[in-house]
């Protein structure tokens, strides 16, 4: 998973014509490093979508314009628009998160 590490980065990527999967973090997020635990399995199965992580601490900005209430949190953009978003609630087995993209991704 390829960090992102600016805002011009980011906007960047999301202007991709097809999806690309962005996992918000931080590095003192417990639900994050239990993510980090499952996540590569996850990212083998989908590996036809490119992959990003943002540290929100690092990267201001942007979780607020995105509506990133609770980390780790999923979002998928596309064409620069956020196509889907999976809240930290929603995240916590790698299930939620397969469910997530079945869905999406379908």
């Amino acid at each position: 998973m390829e960090a992102i590490q600016t805002a011009d980065q980011f906007n960047e990527i999301i202007q991709s014509d097809k999806p690309v999967i962005i996992k918000f973090y931080a590095d003192w997020c417990p639900d994050c490093k239990r993510m980090d635990m499952f996540i590569g399995e996850i990212i083998e199965q989908y590996n036809n979508y490119d992959w990003y992580q943002l540290n929100s601490d690092e990267v201001q900005g942007l979780a607020e314009k995105y509506d990133v209430m609770g980390i780790p949190s999923l979002l998928i953009f596309q064409n620069g628009e956020k196509l889907a978003h999976r809240h930290s609630a929603y995240t916590k087995t790698p299930d939620d998160v397969l469910e997530f993209l079945q869905e999406e991704l379908a």
